[in-house]
């Protein structure tokens, strides 16, 4: 655990709080201090349900901690039981409460509550929030899943899908679609939508559909070895990827596949000559190592662009992305540390980017373009509309999301011919980035190194007036590459000042 203004994941209960509130009939309660109460903030604000999340906190008090904080969580716990009446309580600590070593597992075990209270062990200093929701999930299904008779009609579990979940409701129900052309029914969702009651059903599904596997795949395993149920592989994000999914899905129900794609749209795009001026355009990807791995092929495969960067946050699942970077002929980057990725990008130099909320905000500081694919993610990544990544529906979404910054790209290039215009003039900012920026705030347009032009810093070469006009006609998504390359070309030549010239044999010499 490290302090650090942003993080891709929080600490192992808040992944337990994802798939209580994902869930129905659950309660958790926390041992925590005052000042870790904060799942409202995350669940009824960034992603804004409509209930509060079924959260039940001990809060104790500095105070508190010459006491028995002990007796605070039994209280806490049967205060929970009385008001929610839950069909199942989950009790762990925050990592601050871990601290203090109240053992709620053990205090959980002799409260004598009518229903299943199930005990978490999450260690906060060394797993982290994905951890979180897959050992939660593992938890409820070992403690609650029951031997039971197969459905009479092939049926299948989807598992994985859990509250501040990257689309997952919009998820459900395009793979519900998938299932249903074949025949195929669902006994459960879960965590998402389910009760205890219906995690005791689990067993009677015929296999499973394992949709997020950083959410439920030890959950998956366990069914696999405790009920006989196979799981599917195949994340059905993007046109290719949803068509063996159908494939696999037919083989484990033992039906013939079924696929309408009679809606999908990318396909002919990518063949048309539209698609033309996106072929080759260089793709920088980072997520969670489901989501990367998934947008990766896609790009690649389907889009027609160049992937020279991608990475993952969640160690656990960092083997099967290294695999994919060394076929792509890329370094993984397996890391935690939003500076890291951001150094990783600048001098990667994309012209795009596929990531989470974070590398939105690292896209604005370096003018590059960027379509979120991953958790984390903010208010904005919760829409009100259908907006899937899996299935023939999400494969268009997806097309939209990363065509259209690109596309708007071209968009500005054809303005910079009417540069000195005043209402195309860098002054009105780019058009699809608020229209009324100033220069100053105009995010693709990096600050010189050495501060305003003329004025030299030591060691860097100073552009002269011309070269900063001539700098300006180059179009904005690619400025800042074709500045940091023109410097670095100075400064290996020991040159002190860059002049029209000087751009032009840089561009020359990193065009070879």
């Amino acid at each position: 655990m490290k302090l650090t203004v942003w993080t891709y994941e929080g600490p192992p209960h808040v992944g337990a709080m994802r798939v209580a509130t994902g869930m129905e009939g659950l309660h958790y309660v926390l041992h925590a201090p005052q000042g870790d109460t904060y799942a409202d903030l995350l669940f009824t604000m960034i992603e804004r349900r409509g209930q509060r999340p079924p959260v039940t906190y001990t809060t104790f008090q500095a105070r508190d901690l010459g006491s028995d904080t002990a007796t605070l969580f039994k209280d806490a716990c049967h205060a929970a039981y009385d008001r929610f009446r839950p069909e199942a309580l989950i009790v762990g600590a925050s990592c601050t409460a871990e601290l203090i070593q109240d053992d709620p597992g053990g205090l959980a075990e002799r409260l004598g509550l009518p229903v299943p209270v199930i005990a978490l062990e999450l260690p906060s200093y060394s797993r982290k929030e994905l951890f979180g929701t897959d050992e939660t999930f593992y938890q409820l299904a070992r403690q609650l899943a029951q031997p039971c008779e197969r459905t009479p009609e092939v049926s299948c579990n989807i598992l994985g899908p859990v509250g501040l979940g990257f689309r997952h409701r919009d998820d459900v129900v395009e793979v519900t679609k998938l299932l249903d052309a074949m025949g195929i029914a669902v006994n459960c969702v879960a965590p998402m939508g389910a009760r205890p009651s219906d995690l005791g059903r689990l067993g009677a599904a015929h296999f499973n559909v394992l949709l997020y596997p950083e959410h439920a795949e030890a959950a998956a395993r366990w069914l696999e070895r405790e009920h006989g149920q196979p799981f599917t592989r195949t994340i059905p994000i993007g046109a290719q990827a949803t068509r063996a999914f159908v494939a696999e899905v037919a083989e484990l129900a033992g039906v013939a596949p079924v696929l309408d794609a009679a809606s999908l749209r990318q396909p002919w795009w990518s063949a048309s000559v539209d698609s033309t001026y996106l072929t080759g355009k260089r793709v920088f990807v980072f997520g969670d190592a489901t989501h990367a791995v998934a947008a990766a092929k896609v790009a690649r495969d389907e889009m027609g662009f160049e992937v020279c960067g991608l990475g993952c946050y969640n160690r656990e699942f960092a083997r099967p992305l290294r695999a994919l970077a060394r076929e792509m002929g890329v370094e993984a980057l397996i890391t935690d540390d939003y500076l890291e990725v951001e150094r990783a990008i600048a001098a990667a130099a994309p012209e795009m980017i596929l990531g989470t909320q974070m590398e939105r905000h690292i896209g604005k500081r370096l003018g590059i373009p960027c379509a979120v694919i991953s958790s984390p993610v903010h208010v904005q990544d919760f829409p009100a509309r259908h907006s899937p990544q899996m299935g023939v529906e999400g494969a268009n979404v997806l097309f939209d999301t990363w065509v259209h910054p690109l596309v708007m790209g071209l968009e500005e290039h054809l303005l910079t011919m009417f540069r000195e215009d005043f209402e195309f003039s860098d002054a009105a900012g780019p058009s699809h980035h608020g229209g009324h920026a100033p220069a100053a705030a105009h995010p693709a347009e990096p600050e010189s190194p050495q501060g305003i032009s003329g004025q030299r810093t030591d060691g860097e070469p100073v552009w002269v007036e011309a070269a900063e006009r001539e700098l300006r006609k180059i179009p904005f998504f690619v400025r800042g590459k074709a500045r940091r390359n023109t410097e670095i070309f100075a400064v290996e030549r020991g040159l002190a000042e860059i002049g029209v010239e000087t751009l032009y044999e840089a561009k020359a010499h990193y065009a070879r």
